[in-house]
Order: structure tokens, then C-alpha cells, then sequence
């Protein structure tokens, strides 16, 4: 019990700490509740065994009572047997006295099988008492044990993404991103290297027509634009 209170005492601390202090406090506790288990299983048959004493008992008692009062109602008959002289008065008498003398012990027996009866009933009450505390804080730790998997698994992975991140900030793949773009640049400013080195290779007749043709195309645009202002006119 005390490795589960120090297991889910947590509130104030990091996961990870508590990683660092249990070997592996998952596999701690799920052998924990296990224990646990083994041990209800133990305790609801020890209680079955004990409340089938008691109930034995309890039997026992109800029989000697009805014993006793079976030689009560002997001792009775035998009383009227002589008041009627069906027999002797002392022999009646004898086997009346005999006959109290049983019932008197079947009574004393009662009364210690009760007395019996009860302290095992209050065992019982006790014992299941403990079970259901017992099945109690199984659930309870099985519950925490879910929300302890739970929290591991996030503490590792925030563990993980921060690695990450610190590789890739103190590590090559900074230097990595600025010596690509030191090649971009470079690409960038050759390409406009090769862009001026063809355009300055034209020939004077290149040249020349490049503007005829597009005088050539300014001249169609502006006879279009008329032709569609003297239509509207």
C-alpha cells in the first residue's frame, strides 16, 4: 500500500521524477493490484468458510434447543403417566428427573452454540467489512493506474518532442537550413547571371525587330480601339 501511496502522490511533482525514483512503476503496480486480487480471492473464501461455521452453529443451537424442549415435554408425560397411574409415581419421578436433567444440558449447549454463533457472525461482519474496503481500493488503483499510463505516455512524448527540438535547434540541422539557402541565393544570382549573358548576345537585326514587331502590334491595338469608338459613335 505504501508504494502505491508514493506512486500516485504526484500532485507537486513531474512525472518523469517519478520515473527516475521507480525502476518501472507501471509494472509495480499493475503486480501491485494483482496482490491485491490474489488476496480478495483469499479473504471472500476464508469469509465463506467461516460464515459456513457459523451457520453450522447456528443449526446447532436451533437443534439443542428443540432437543431440550423435547425432554421437557417428556418429563410432562411422564408427570401425567403417574398422576394417571398408568406407572409407578417414583419411576415416573426417576425418568422426569433424568428427562429435566437432559433438557437442562441441551439448554446449556444452545446457549454456547448461540454464544458462538454470534462471535463468529461478528467476524464475519468485520471480515466483510475489510473485503469490501479491499475491492474498494483495487478499483481505486486501478483507476489511478490508467490515469498513471496515461501521464507517462504524455511525459515521454513531451520528453521526446523537446529532444527534438533541442537537436534541432543547438544541432547540424540549423546549420544544415542556412546552407541551403546560401545555395538558393547562389542559384538565384547565376541564373540572372545567364538571363543578362543572353540578353546582351542579341544581334542589332534581333533588336530592331523586336521593336518593329512590337510597334507593329501597338499600331493593330490602336486601329482595333478606333474601329470600336466609331462603332459606338
Amino acid at each position: 500500500m505504501n508504494i502505491f501511496a508514493k506512486l500516485f502522490k504526484i500532485g507537486k511533482a513531474e512525472i518523469h521524477s517519478v520515473i527516475e525514483s521507480f525502476e518501472d512503476p507501471i509494472n509495480m503496480t499493475e503486480q501491485g493490484i494483482r496482490e491485491m486480487k490474489e488476496q480478495l480471492a483469499k479473504s471472500v473464501e476464508a469469509l465463506a468458510q467461516l460464515k459456513a461455521i457459523s451457520i453450522r452453529k447456528k443449526n446447532e443451537a436451533e437443534t439443542e434447543k428443540q432437543t431440550a424442549n423435547d425432554y421437557y415435554n417428556k418429563a410432562v408425560i411422564l408427570v401425567q403417566k403417574a398422576e394417571n397411574k398408568e406407572i409407578e409415581a417414583a419411576e415416573a419421578d426417576r425418568l422426569a428427573k433424568e428427562a429435566l436433567k437432559k433438557q437442562s444440558s441441551a439448554l446449556e449447549n444452545a446457549s454456547q452454540l448461540e454464544n458462538e454463533h454470534e462471535k463468529l457472525h461478528m467476524e464475519c461482519e468485520k471480515m466483510q467489512g475489510n473485503i469490501n474496503n479491499l475491492k474498494s481500493n483495487i478499483s481505486k488503483w486501478e483507476n489511478e493506474l490508467k490515469t498513471l499510463k496515461a501521464r507517462v505516455q504524455v511525459s515521454e512524448a513531451t520528453r521526446d518532442i523537446n529532444k527534438k527540438m533541442t537537436f534541432i535547434e543547438n544541432g547540424s540541422t540549423v546549420s544544415m537550413l542556412e546552407k541551403l539557402k546560401e545555395r538558393a541565393a547562389r542559384q538565384e544570382a547565376l541564373a540572372e547571371a545567364y538571363s543578362d549573358i543572353s540578353t546582351s548576345g542579341k544581334t542589332i537585326d534581333d533588336e530592331i525587330d523586336a521593336i518593329v514587331n512590337n510597334s507593329d502590334k501597338n499600331t493593330e491595338e490602336a486601329l482595333q480601339k478606333l474601329k470600336e469608338t466609331l462603332k459606338k459613335d
